[in-house]
């Protein structure tokens, strides 16, 4: 029995369905069966983007769909029509030059063996977006005030605890965010 064909767009009598994958305009599959994941992975070869558990538990998957944090397991392809899906491939720029959140995880060796790195890396993208339009977490204490986040190791650690990390390398992924957060903070895009 052969597996879905992720390569076929959905056509016919049908509009063709697209989404733009780090910044390209990419047919999306036939088959409405197609997770996200699949569809990055299998269809378009952007390997960076890993399957860990597939039950949307280890957050190895994550990618950032309109630049919210989604687990693209449990996503299914024909749902992101019309968006914005960005990968680790996509999160440096057009020049090479890295994101904040990559030259973070470097300086502080936070990639250990590097399996749940990419997933790591669009989910700390993410929380930085978040903290930046001033997104509560759930041990943000002031809910009266939440344009006012500050980004604590325990409000980076709630807001990561979505991603895991079978090395142990959380105190460097910890700091590697509070890097991160601190050079947007002088740059002017979050506190």
């Amino acid at each position: 029995m052969s597996g879905p064909d992720f390569t076929k767009p959905i056509g016919g009598d049908r509009a063709v369905a697209h989404v733009r994958v780090n910044g390209a305009s990419r047919p999306l599959p036939e088959d409405p069966r197609v997770t996200l994941l699949d569809f990055l992975r299998e269809a378009l070869g952007l390997t960076g983007t890993k399957m860990g558990c597939d039950h949307g538990q280890c957050g190895a998957c994550t990618v950032l769909v309109n630049g919210r944090r989604v687990n693209a397991c449990l996503t299914l392809a024909v749902t992101v029509d019309g968006d914005q899906v960005t990968t680790v491939e996509g999160l440096a720029g057009p020049d090479g030059r890295l994101h904040p959140v990559q030259a973070a995880f470097l300086e502080h060796d936070a990639y250990q063996c590097g399996y749940c790195t990419p997933g790591q890396l669009c989910s700390a993208a993410g929380l930085l977006e978040e903290v930046a339009l001033g997104e509560p977490s759930a041990v943000t204490p002031a809910l009266d005030r939440i344009a006012d986040v500050e980004l604590t190791d325990d409000e980076i650690r709630e807001r990561m605890s979505g991603n895991l990390c079978r090395c142990g390398a959380y105190t460097n992924i910890v700091a590697a965010v509070r890097a991160a957060a601190r050079g947007q903070a002088a740059h002017g895009r979050a506190r």
